[in-house]
């Protein structure tokens, strides 16, 4: 049984090169899901049919897929206020350790 051969797979570099832009940026836009990827591992990678609709989809004059803005957070803080985080629960009293040369010190005398 003869198996099909792997697909060719094009670094961000490739498509960096195709669309003008920086490879950094073709990596961005694949983190942010804004590009089609393969990821084999910790690389981005890309078919070519991912390749050709990323062309597509960043053809010259377009702007890009639609991407709504992250949502500005409501709540209003005065200047100078710190924030309110909520309290953690109380817990035992901590106590210092003598410092290592007290220790050691320490010792040293009980030796002598």
């Amino acid at each position: 049984m003869k198996r099909d051969p792997l697909p060719h797979l094009y670094y961000p570099a490739d498509v960096a090169r195709a669309l003008g832009k920086s490879e950094w940026w073709v990596k961005e836009q694949a983190r942010n899901h804004r590009i089609p990827y393969t990821k084999p591992g910790r690389a981005y990678r890309f078919t070519a049919e991912q390749f050709a609709e990323t062309l597509r989809l960043f053809a010259e004059g377009s702007t890009g897929p639609s991407v709504s803005p992250q949502p500005r957070p409501t709540s209003v803080r005065v200047m100078g206020a710190p924030p309110k985080l909520p309290r953690p629960a109380p817990a035992s009293q901590l106590r210092a350790r003598p410092p290592r040369r007290t220790v050691h010190l320490n010792q040293q005398q009980d030796a002598a």
